[in-house]
């Protein structure tokens, strides 16, 4: 085999050479000949011939045949061999333009591309009742909260202490520490060191004048600063001096405490963005935005190489407790949810969803729309699967993330009295208002 390659070499190099020259001529003959070709290119190298490419090959083949064969794959091999694929799909699909319904973060749109069904996730202020996108949520709350200190200080204040500050054990802290305050009050109206809180107070400090908001609520209520002398001590120190016209209304300093203690942190909340669709083939389709997605387009990058990684040290088989779940985790990326429910008429009725959201949510989101909305129904997910109303299972147990088709069907007995009422099973369900907005389904 070794000859063969050799001589196959050889025939290359041979024709390569150029024009062969006669054993007769001498060597001042040759010497012009070469001068006079200087100036001419070299010619290409000539490949090998059809002949020699269909030789090499067959050798080639045989030599393969008379290698040993592989050990047959073990078990963890084949576990192995299995997540590679997973995630050579995964990496495929990611790097390819996005098919609609696919669970990876879609990339931005174009210009001038097909319209989204749902634009984006946004939010409601409770305050002022604008719709706001996920980016403005807190700034606007924020400005919300300090313009109504012009409304109710008091109020304002309080909102202010829950939602400007993210530690809630810090919030707790100062609170309860404010309540004894006011407790003591309202205990010893005639004990006049209970009306005085020092600021440089080393617990008032740590826990009341770390907290935004706090300095407003005192104020608010009917404190007011004062610099007072201070036994054993050269200069006189500042304090919260409680005014003579709150002393006398203690009902309302208990009020104002009970309203500091049961308050919560104002959240924006998530705006259903309700729509209605005619009939389509295309309904279990969703092309989602990036708004739907807990990880960005680089974090789903980052986890494709660390699972990569982890495909190296797998050494054991996942058991099925193992695969439900890492299936419960992945489900735990995605924050929002699309739902769509087909209705008995083919219209579809569309809304958004926190991922955590109860089953029940979305009964109550379809009895909102219906015309009879006191009568049974029930929603069957895909494969016909029954999703109760008193089921307390968010979405992403459920699997119906971060979009998902349902089906809305009438219960047995209702379907029974609309038969023999000589009524259309299939007519339209939904209230008037929302038949007279309804859409083509992008």
């Amino acid at each position: 085999m070794k000859k063969f390659f050799q001589e196959i070499k050889a025939d290359i190099k041979f024709k390569s050479a150029g024009p062969g020259q006669k054993l007769t001529e001498s060597v001042r003959e040759k010497a012009p000949k070469e001068k006079s070709n200087q100036p001419a290119l070299r010619q290409p190298r000539q490949g090998p011939t059809d002949e020699a490419q269909m030789a090499a090959a067959a050798a080639l083949a045989r030599l393969e045949q008379k290698q040993p064969r592989a050990r047959p794959a073990s078990s963890q091999d084949s576990t192995r061999n299995q997540m590679r694929k997973e995630l050579q799909v995964e990496a495929t699909v990611s790097g390819s333009s996005q098919a609609p319904g696919t669970n990876m973060v879609p990339e931005p749109k174009e210009e001038g591309s097909a319209p989204q069904a749902v634009p984006g996730v946004y939010f409601t202020c409770p305050l002022t009742g604008a719709t706001l996108r996920k980016d403005q949520r807190d700034s606007r709350i924020k400005e919300a909260i300090l313009s109504h200190f012009s409304v109710d200080p008091v109020a304002a204040s309080i909102m202010k202490i829950h939602t400007f500050n993210k530690d809630r054990d810090k919030v707790k802290l100062g609170v309860d520490t404010i309540a004894k305050y006011l407790d003591n009050i309202h205990l010893h109206p005639e004990e006049e060191k209970y009306r005085k809180i020092k600021l440089q107070n080393k617990v008032f400090q740590e826990r009341i004048n770390c907290l935004e908001g706090t300095h407003e609520f005192f104020e608010a209520i009917g404190f007011q600063k004062a610099l007072l002398p201070v036994p054993d001590q050269e200069g006189p120190e500042e304090f919260y001096v409680l005014s003579e016209a709150a002393l006398a209304q203690p009902q309302s300093l208990e009020k104002h405490k009970e309203q500091l203690l049961c308050a919560e942190p104002v959240r924006a909340t998530l705006a259903r963005q309700r729509r209605v669709f005619r009939p389509s083939p295309l309904a279990s389709q969703f092309d989602l935005p990036s708004d739907f997605f807990n990880l960005t387009a680089e974090e789903v990058k980052r986890e494709q190489r660390l699972k990569s990684e982890a495909v190296e040290r797998l050494s054991m088989l996942r058991t099925k407790a193992m695969r439900e779940k890492e299936e419960q985790r992945e489900m735990r990326k995605y924050t929002y949810t699309l739902l769509r429910v087909r209705l008995p008429d083919g219209c579809l009725l569309q809304g958004t969803f926190y991922a955590r959201e109860r089953v029940a949510a979305l009964y109550s989101f379809v009895r909102e729309a219906l015309q009879s909305d006191w009568l049974p129904f029930e929603l069957l997910a895909s494969g016909g699967q029954k999703l109760s109303e008193d089921e307390d299972l968010p979405f992403n147990e459920c699997g119906l993330v971060p979009s998902a088709l349902l089906t809305f069907s009438w219960d047995s007995a209702v379907l029974e009295d609309i038969k023999a009422a000589g009524a259309e099973p299939d007519s339209s369900i939904l209230k008037p208002e929302l038949l007279m907005a309804i859409e083509k389904l992008p």
